[in-house]
């Protein structure tokens, strides 16, 4: 059984935030359709590679019978892996057809969902200490500011509970992977801080490519996006009481990917960074 959705309006955001939240609805809900990589559901699948997949340096704490928060993790990906491993998972997703793909997984692989469509700035819904874990999957840089997440994560997590927040390495998330020259390499081209990212300026077009299984490419409008620099992150996730447990960075798996392409980008510059923290209200009391 998947369990039964649940959606609510957003409370406490500003009519910017909601316009925001609907645009990238809107287009996630059209990646997904196309058959985007983060929206096919993990439906062969056994608790080593899910433990892999979630935690590849041995962070994560015991997850049977825990309640956790897949946090804007919506595709039945990090969902299927999280429930194979024990987990009592609830998802808040903000695209309708990214839930889908969560109630697809859930029923191939036989396990409860609890689904919600929302914003990941408005955790409302949710009461205080309601979660043993909250697990963000790459998602954070499709909103403007980082800290409401932060605050709203912290409210719903357990003294000692752990957070897990994955965002676009800042260093590199300017750089235009499809422009490869041999002498420089990948360049930058951008001040680096944070803000939207003008992705026609940079990149010559807002649009995602999505690989077809005959070859053929559908393009659609990419969700608007935001930078978020390491000292914006790092000093958010203190400054909410999070206490930094370790850090994993997306690397290639190829030992010697075609120069240019996306998995010889990923060599190159680590487009993606993991966190791993554990909330400590009074670590950071003193002084304050």
């Amino acid at each position: 059984m998947t369990g039964k959705g649940h959606a609510s309006e957003s409370h406490g955001l500003t009519e910017r935030d909601r316009q925001v939240a609907a645009q990238n609805r809107e287009r996630w809900n059209a990646l997904s359709k196309s058959g985007v990589e983060y929206g096919q559901p993990f439906l062969e699948l056994d608790p080593a590679r899910a433990r892999r997949f979630l935690d590849p340096q041995g962070l994560m704490d015991p997850l049977v019978d825990r309640r956790v928060l897949l946090l804007a993790g919506g595709g039945g990906q990090q969902s299927a892996c999280l429930a194979l491993l024990g987990a009592r998972v609830t998802v808040l997703e903000l695209s309708d057809e990214q839930l889908e793909r969560d109630r697809e997984a859930a029923r191939v692989h036989g396990y409860d969902l609890e689904l919600h469509q929302g914003d990941m700035r408005d955790l409302s819904r949710f009461a205080r200490d309601a979660f043993d874990l909250v697990y963000h999957p790459y998602s954070v840089n499709f909103v403007p500011d980082v800290q409401p997440v932060f605050r709203e994560v912290t409210r719903v997590l357990v003294p000692g509970g752990q957070y897990v927040v994955e965002w676009h390495n800042p260093f590199t998330q300017l750089a235009d992977h499809d422009q490869y020259d041999e002498t420089v390499g990948f360049g930058l081209h951008h001040p680096y801080r944070d803000g939207e990212i003008d992705l026609k300026a940079i990149f010559d077009t807002n649009q995602w490519p999505v690989k077809q299984e005959d070859g053929s490419v559908v393009t659609v409008e990419h969700p608007r996006s935001w930078v978020h620099t390491m000292s914006t992150v790092l000093g958010g996730l203190v400054h909410n009481g999070l206490v930094v447990l370790g850090m994993d960075e997306t690397l290639s798996d190829e030992d010697a990917p075609t120069p240019g392409g996306w998995e010889h980008f990923k060599q190159v510059t680590v487009p993606y960074l993991r966190l791993w923290t554990r909330l400590i209200p009074e670590a950071f009391q003193e002084g304050r």
